[in-house]
């Protein structure tokens, strides 16, 4: 297990994940990339259970995504089956396994603060939280994707699906988006990526 993820995350949590991860039952699985997840957890008729994360996370994104699902399975054991997949048993499972990791020797000191407030009230996804997920993003390989925040207004823009959007006001946090076949109506996080198509709808 050391050498299959020492690649993938800081080499300073490494001593810890490695105790968390010390269950005869609990397997962990490295996935190439998923467009609609980082990570999931289940459990496995035989009576094992597993964690798949994405190869393709930076490492504090992978560290992130690795103790939210451990913290499923850690819930599941000491509360049961029945819980709510992310209520109130799983925020604090999630919260009381992450605490150790929130320190200058993990992440660097610009993630710390808003790692800090994340974890007030740890949301079933941390690419619902702006803030922390674009300063996460600084670390991770160059691509070629725009985020929509970055989008101007009537730009066209695409998703990975091939759905083609229109971009509209700002509400709040959100921006609405107008799906150019069906002329639905769409609100997207500011830190959603997609492909820009053009600047204007022509």
């Amino acid at each position: 297990m050391e050498n299959q993820l020492q690649e993938y995350i800081p080499i300073n949590a490494m001593p810890s994940v490695l105790n968390l991860l010390e269950h005869e039952n609990l397997i962990v699985k490295i996935k190439k990339e998923r467009k609609t997840r980082h990570g999931d957890y289940k459990s496995l008729p035989n009576g094992k259970h597993q964690i798949t994360i994405n190869s393709n996370l930076n490492p504090y994104r992978f560290l992130i995504t690795l103790i939210h699902e451990i913290a499923h399975f850690e819930s599941y054991k000491t509360y049961g089956r029945f819980i709510k997949p992310h209520g109130v048993e799983w925020k604090l499972t999630f919260q009381h396994l992450m605490l150790p990791f929130i320190n200058p020797e993990i992440f660097p000191n610009n993630i710390l603060p808003l790692l800090a407030r994340h974890f007030k009230n740890p949301k079933a996804s941390s690419d619902t939280d702006t803030n922390l997920a674009l300063a996460l993003k600084q670390f991770d390989e160059p691509n070629d994707k725009t985020y929509i925040y970055q989008i101007p207004f009537e730009g066209i823009f695409k998703l990975y699906n091939g759905k083609v959007f229109k971009m509209g006001k700002k509400r709040v946090k959100r921006y609405e988006c107008i799906e150019v076949k069906t002329g639905r109506l769409y609100l997207f996080n500011p830190n959603a990526e997609v492909e820009l198509i053009n600047y204007k709808n022509e």
